[in-house]
């Protein structure tokens, strides 16, 4: 190994590595940069490469802050953060750690969604693992470098249905690069157990096709029986390469992404973090909008927009934490209506098999006043089931138009809106908007972040219901106990982790989520109840004695960005 870290006698971190001068300093994980320390630079051969002067990380972390900021744009941004993370991870997750809130939107959503559409022009150095279909023979070979040894991660794409923007192609690996940017910074996984990887199975966007620039395969994209086979030969090729590794399924088509998911987690520990991440983060935000407006449960009149893979995942989510808080499953069922581009998801109209459970009969919507039963309308479902509870998974801006928000503010005192769709433009409602039309008092969500809104004369900052609040720590608990499997029940105990730490528990009007600066505490609780759940169903590899011990492994898997001494060995 050339790299290795270990523990003094006094149980501090150091480093111990062969490798000096150019090699050390172009090694993006372990480079200093002008903080090699003058012992340092003599012993590593490194004065001369440097300039002379010695900084402290925090700061170079302020002067990175200041030249950040003084950026034209936020794509910008982007590109000049990417670009520490090539040189220096350590100072790419230091940035972050200072200045989260800030930097989150410009490293993940909204920024990451124009990211992908430009990468092919961005592109300025490799990171993870571009597979394509014409090099599917070669993904052992592919997977094989010494670099990745410590690989526990991983996300993997095929760009097809990146955020609310459609196929991305090769593109869509910004995606990938940038949720593992949010493990390691929200959670501590260490950069090097991480690796994004990207499914390059063609593109039908032609667009990309006939940019002379773009840098994926150019092809359309690869369907049925040679896809399948596609995916199944990376699935095995990494079990082979790295047996103990959680792979996590990012951003694919609506046709794929429930199919893939249920074909291979039980082959592999895996999850999909648009299903049931995002189930978990949204149902998390609404245990405790439900408890802010002073609803019961069994008065909640549910209505999803979007009845795609993510909002068929929330729905289901949704179902189990209304059983859990005593509903049966049929009358939870019976709450919740799910709408798509052909109106109310009824038996007079064409659906999918994982919407039947929530498909609606005639009988239930006899006395409905209904323009036409084949092509139910969004307002007219609100207005029939007095909704008061609404989420936007459709990306499909401005749906949520001032008639249906007024509709839902009649309905109730607090009406609960979550325009979840991403990037802004394809936002539901914008919450300036629906605070205006319900004089203040929706209690709102959104899957972007959005700037200040006025609340009765006073800005007020809006919920990001982000998944970051949930995958990092999730996937923490996991590895730390080497888990299996990643099972259902651990998002919905993941989101009433989350909804425990919710400051509206202590004043209604607070926000539904903590604020993100407190994420790594958060992602800590997180996974100290997922890795309980894992030993107590007999899926974890790591056996745990009591509470204490496990608080101690999970601490410990928590990477940290700060400079540790390095030593040379075998001068």
């Amino acid at each position: 190994m050339r790299f290795e870290v270990k523990l003094d006698k006094n149980n501090n971190q150091y480093l111990e590595t062969k490798t000096f001068g150019y090699d050390l300093i172009i090694n993006s994980r372990w480079n200093k940069g002008t903080s090699f320390t003058s012992e340092e630079r003599d012993l590593f051969a490194l004065n001369g490469l440097i300039p002379p002067h010695v900084f402290s990380l925090s700061e170079i972390v302020d002067k990175r802050y200041n030249t950040m900021i003084d950026k034209d744009s936020d794509l910008e941004k982007h590109i000049y953060l990417r670009a520490i993370q090539e040189r220096n991870e350590t100072l790419f997750y230091a940035l972050i750690d200072k200045h989260i809130t800030e930097i989150m939107p410009i490293v993940y959503t909204p920024i990451v969604g124009l990211a992908c559409q430009q990468f092919s022009h961005i592109y300025r150095q490799p990171r993870g693992v571009f597979i394509s279909y014409p090099n599917r023979d070669k993904i052992d070979a592919m997977l094989s470098s010494p670099y990745f040894d410590n690989v526990e991660v991983i996300v993997v794409s095929d760009g097809e249905r990146i955020l609310g923007l459609g196929d991305q192609g090769a593109g869509g690996m910004g995606i990938p690069i940038g949720k593992l940017s949010l493990y390691t910074a929200c959670a501590g996984i260490a950069p090097e157990k991480t690796l994004p990887i990207l499914l390059d199975v063609g593109t039908d966007n032609n667009t990309l096709l006939e940019d002379p620039f773009y840098i994926g395969w150019r092809n359309k994209r690869i369907r049925g029986e040679e896809y399948e086979n596609f995916v199944d030969m990376f699935v095995v090729a990494v079990k082979r390469r790295f047996p103990n590794v959680l792979l996590q399924w990012e951003d694919f088509a609506q046709s794929n992404a429930r199919r893939l998911l249920d074909r291979h987690r039980d082959q592999i520990c895996s999850f999909n973090d648009d299903i049931q991440g995002t189930a978990s983060i949204v149902v998390s935000a609404l245990i405790s909008a439900i408890k802010a407006s002073k609803l019961e449960a069994k008065d909640l009149r549910v209505v999803i927009v979007g009845a795609g893979s993510a909002g068929v995942g929330i729905s289901n989510l949704l179902v189990d934490y209304l059983e859990y808080t005593g509903l049966s499953k049929s009358t939870a069922y019976d709450q919740i209506f799910l709408f798509d581009r052909n109106g109310l998801i009824t038996e007079n109209v064409e659906s999918l098999d994982f919407q039947a459970k929530f498909i609606k009969t005639n009988s239930q919507i006899k006395k409905w006043h209904i323009h036409d039963k084949n092509n139910i309308t969004l307002l007219e479902i609100v207005n029939n089931i007095k909704a008061n509870l609404i989420i936007g998974v459709s990306a499909q801006g401005g749906i949520f138009t001032k008639e249906v928000v007024t509709e839902m503010a009649l309905n109730t005192q607090h009406p609960i809106i979550f325009p979840l769709s991403n990037p802004t433009a394809k936002a539901e409602a914008d919450p300036k908007d629906i605070l205006e039309w319900t004089n203040g008092m929706a209690i709102i969500g959104t899957g972007t972040a959005f700037p200040l809104a006025s609340r009765n004369g006073k800005m007020v900052r809006i919920d990001q219901v982000n998944n970051c609040y949930i995958f990092p720590g999730i996937g923490l608990g996991v590895l730390s106990v080497k888990s299996s499997v990643v099972t259902d029940k651990m998002f919905l105990i993941a989101a009433i982790a989350l909804a425990e730490l919710s400051p509206a528990l202590d004043d209604p009007t607070n926000n539904l989520l903590p604020p993100l600066g407190e994420i790594r505490d958060i992602s800590k609780h997180i996974a100290i109840r997922v890795a309980k759940e894992a030993v107590s169903i007999g899926v974890a590899k790591v056996l745990i004695k009591n509470d204490d011990e496990l608080v101690t492994l999970i601490e410990k898997n928590m990477w940290k960005p700060v400079y540790i001494p390095y030593t040379r060995i075998n001068l």
